[in-house]
């Protein structure tokens, strides 16, 4: 039967087929997940990259009031949270977000939505690589008095929000060589990884405790007057300023997204994947607002801009000795290590996911029969993300990053009432959205659209040009290579 292009466009998966795909096509990935290791996953690529870095760009932004904005961002993502624990359940294949969306909403729109998890996931280990080379040369400076040469730590091309600059003869080579260690960690398998993470996670909680601990002895309250951003020069006073900031640090949330990429590499995915997402919400949403917390109650707002290594430099100011900084620096090594693993290994899984589906080529789902893991498809993404932490400032990447997060976020809620539309009332689910099929979900795309609101206009600039590259990509290729097409 030959489909028309309206039909084509909104076809859809059925999870009953998303579910089979998983076992009967090309070879499967191994479910070899627990869920200690899972909610992991999702701790790992959260907990850090907001604390680590991104409080030096959202606080300027919001001043002592960056507390508000971890929590509008951690209500969004809870919001969200609940509806992709549903959609675990009664999606329990790997893609996450897109696979959610092919099962509901249709194949286009699916594909704009791998869109915006490949520039989310892909951005976001450039961006995690990029502060990553903060924290080890301040631990090679502490530890051994040596840094790294600033030409082999700073970016080629340099950009200030309005003017772009190349720095010629400069490569940022320690998010390089990180990308690499992740690299071939991944390409020995999910199980081998999700350990290691796991450990690497158990020791970043334990070193953010050890911060907050000693920088709550420094705590000064006289550091939350003015409460809110008084300096409208850049449009950032008062709430304008908090949801800005709330923009800036909500891409450390897409953990969540992350434990939703394993679902086929999870033992009874119906009842860990959910249940997995919500633990990651709460254990991230308590690390962050305590390390928000002490940071801002022992360190001035105004001192926070162009801080490198911030919590580092806290604790030395605190205590006015290195070994507090010197412990945190490694602490914080290994846990972005974590981050970047964790986000890579995301981005493999959709590309998996899409191609398994022939909107992309086969490369992406060829998987080593010995170690389960996409290789081929995990070294391109590794070469790709590398490139871009090596060469390009990480200026625009955050919120590029929240950018494609809330889109997808936006798809998922959206997907929770036609999902139970299509399934019935009888389904088997492991987690129901409390309250019914709209209130939850609606109140998350509300949340979304109130953060995106205040994101700069350079990053709706970048995302319209990439969604026009993903279109092109669809009518060029995907439609006419998609499985559903041929079967059709």
């Amino acid at each position: 039967m030959n489909l028309t292009l309206g039909q084509k466009l909104f076809r859809t998966k059925s999870a009953e087929r998303a579910h089979e795909d998983s076992h009967a096509h090309g070879g499967g990935l191994t479910r070899s997940l627990g869920l200690f290791p899972l909610t992991m996953i999702g701790v790992g690529a959260t907990v850090g990259t907001g604390i680590f870095f991104t409080m030096v760009e959202a606080v300027p932004k919001a001043g002592p009031a960056v507390i508000l904005s971890f929590l509008i961002a951690a209500l969004t993502a809870g919001l969200t949270a609940l509806c992709y624990a549903e959609l675990a359940g009664r999606v329990p294949a790997s893609g996450s977000s897109y696979s959610f969306a092919y099962a509901t909403v249709g194949e286009f729109a699916a594909f704009i939505v791998a869109a915006c998890l490949l520039l989310e996931y892909g951005l976001a280990g450039s961006a995690v690589a990029i502060g990553w080379s903060d924290y080890l040369n301040n631990f090679l400076q502490n530890a051994f008095g040596w840094e790294i040469p600033a030409h082999l730590r700073s970016p080629m091309f340099v950009s200030d929000h309005s003017n772009l600059t190349v720095q010629s003869g400069n490569f940022n080579l320690p998010p390089v060589l990180l990308i690499i260690m992740c690299c071939f960690l991944l390409v020995r398998g999910a199980k081998e990884s999700a350990t290691t993470n796991a450990v690497m996670v158990v020791i970043k909680l334990a070193i953010l405790a050890f911060f907050a601990a000693i920088a709550f002895s420094g705590f000064d309250a006289n550091n939350f007057t003015p409460f809110f951003n008084t300096d409208d020069s850049k449009g950032f006073a008062g709430m304008a300023g908090v949801t800005a900031a709330a923009g800036t640090v909500f891409f450390s949330f897409i953990g969540l997204d992350t434990i939703a990429t394993a679902g086929e590499e999870v033992k009874d995915p119906r009842r860990n994947v959910p249940i997995g997402i919500l633990m990651a919400l709460v254990i991230v949403t308590v690390f962050y607002l305590l390390v928000a917390l002490a940071a801002m109650g022992a360190q001035p707002a105004h001192l926070f801009e162009g801080q490198e290594a911030g919590l580092s430099v806290i604790l030395q100011n605190v205590t006015g000795q290195a070994w507090p900084a010197l412990v945190l620096s490694a602490g914080a090594v290994v846990s972005v290590f974590s981050v970047t693993l964790v986000t890579i290994y995301g981005q493999t899984r959709i590309l998996y996911a899409i191609s398994r589906d022939g909107l992309i080529p086969k490369t992406f789902q060829k998987v080593n029969p010995r170690t389960g893991a996409p290789v081929s498809n995990t070294v391109i993404v590794c070469v790709v993300v590398g490139l871009i932490a090596g060469l390009v400032d990480s200026t625009f990447l955050w919120d590029m990053v929240s950018m494609g997060t809330l889109t997808a976020f936006i798809v998922v809620s959206i997907a929770v009432p036609v999902i139970r539309a299509k399934q019935g009332p009888n389904a088997e689910v492991g987690f129901r959205v409390p309250f019914g099929p709209y209130v939850i979900p609606g109140l998350s795309v509300l949340a979304c659209l109130y953060i995106m609101k205040d994101l700069p206009l350079a990053t709706y600039r970048v995302f319209i040009i990439w969604m026009a590259a993903a279109v092109a990509t669809y009518f060029l290729y995907s439609v006419r290579h998609s499985r559903l097409n041929k079967k059709g």
